[in-house]
């Protein structure tokens, strides 16, 4: 059966990658020294595998047909899906024997996921897997959470899905060892008057409440007023899913800073387990 040997959970934002200049240099690097450290730790837990948990920024999805929660089942993922986006086109390895595992685990578990085998994945999960220094090191298993176009899964349900899908991971045989990076959050604004604007206190308070042990109070937290936050706070349903996944591993945060000038409450923060994450 696998070992869950590191949970993680980062925010994503293309303008760290395309405008890094636009913070003060010494932001910059704590910032990007705090991803290097997550991909560390990664590292060390020497993981066959990572599934990555991220949104689609509409580049795979539209109105058309947008599911709750994607999971991807595909040997490789080219990536970014933005032409814009200043990183190297390049093709991510996938796990599909993992993807399709988990797909029918979820069918066979009450849960309705579609799945796809030609996934291009965007800035979601591929700034934060170059920043932490690991985009090329691992086979990946991508769960796209709907997080952009309400309805929008429940707050408990994201808590539920990743209860699932720690309890799945563990129960496989395919592997040894499995990572987990959430990606995505904290609070921002996109496209409205309010972008630029960081609710701090929003964002410290949720990652209070992840570390605090009442996953009642924290999902209630995260529901009643996500919409305080900025319309790209939903993503931290992908946080929720992490720590569904933890089983109750305490959550530490690894570094925080509200960037308004990356229009982001910019987080880190890593759950307990056996291997790969704070004793």
């Amino acid at each position: 059966m696998a070992e869950i040997v590191a949970i993680h959970a980062v925010s994503h934002t293309p303008v760290m990658i395309n405008f890094p200049g636009a913070i003060p240099d010494s932001d910059r690097e704590a910032i990007f020294a705090s991803f290097k450290e997550v991909g560390e730790q990664i590292v060390s837990a020497k993981p066959d595998v990572v599934v990555v948990i991220s949104d689609d920024h509409i580049h795979n999805f539209f109105f058309n047909n947008f599911p709750a929660v994607c999971i991807g089942a595909a040997e490789s993922y080219d990536t970014p899906a933005e032409h814009w986006l200043k990183l190297d086109r390049q093709t991510l390895r996938g796990d599909a024997r993992l993807g399709g595992y988990l797909v029918e685990q979820a069918l066979d578990s009450g849960f309705d996921p579609s799945f796809s085998m030609e996934l291009k994945l965007d800035h979601g999960t591929l700034a934060p897997m170059h920043l932490a220094g690991v985009a090329q090191d691992f086979a990946i298993v991508p769960m796209l959470v709907n997080c952009v176009q309400p309805p929008l899964p429940p707050m408990k349900r994201a808590l539920q899905w990743g209860t699932f899908l720690g309890k799945a991971l563990r129960a496989y045989d395919g592997c040894e060892r499995v990572a987990i990076l959430a990606t995505g959050g904290i609070s921002h604004d996109i496209a409205t008057p309010r972008m630029g604007m960081v609710n701090e206190s929003f964002d410290l308070e949720f990652m209070r409440l992840l570390s605090a042990g009442n996953d009642e109070e924290l999902v209630r937290y995260a529901a009643d007023h996500v919409n305080e936050a900025g319309n790209g706070a939903e993503e931290i349903r992908t946080w929720l899913m992490a720590h569904g996944a933890a089983g109750g591993g305490r959550f530490e945060t690894l570094y925080y800073k509200a960037v308004s000038n990356w229009y982001t409450g910019i987080g880190l923060g890593r759950w307990n387990t056996k291997h790969g994450a704070a004793a």
